[in-house]
């Protein structure tokens, strides 16, 4: 989700983040209070900064998470999406979105947009 929009889906961010602690992630790392934040990463020559919804570690490797709910603005989601996914091939991580119900069909009309949509999505 892009920046302006995290206070108003927290609740599913910590959704997000009980659900990937269930799932034997540890090191878990969020864009919220009371947890560590993710690395950010600035675009040279503006002001632009990308942040990872949630980054945790598992069985030795690294996972990107970030998470797709309708959005205003949706071409700064398929930037952000675009940018993370280069990112974790780079670095052999894992990049996964995490949706929930209701913005399924958006999310995977993004994905098809912007040639992702060999992504597994995680419903919850």
């Amino acid at each position: 989700m892009i920046y302006s929009e995290k206070e108003k889906y927290s609740e599913v961010l910590e959704d997000s983040i009980n659900y990937l602690q269930n799932r034997g992630y540890k090191n878990i790392k969020a864009d919220m209070d009371g947890y560590e934040s993710p690395k950010s990463y600035t675009k040279k020559g503006t002001n632009i900064s990308i942040t990872p919804d949630i980054v945790a570690i598992k069985e030795g490797r690294k996972h990107i998470f970030d998470i797709s709910l309708k959005s205003e603005k949706p071409q700064l989601l398929k930037s952000k999406w675009l940018f993370l996914n280069t990112l974790s091939r780079l670095k052999s991580h894992h990049f996964k979105l995490i949706t929930k119900k209701g913005h399924y069909k958006f999310t995977e009309d993004m994905l098809e947009d912007v040639n992702l949509s060999n992504k597994n999505l995680i419903k919850i």
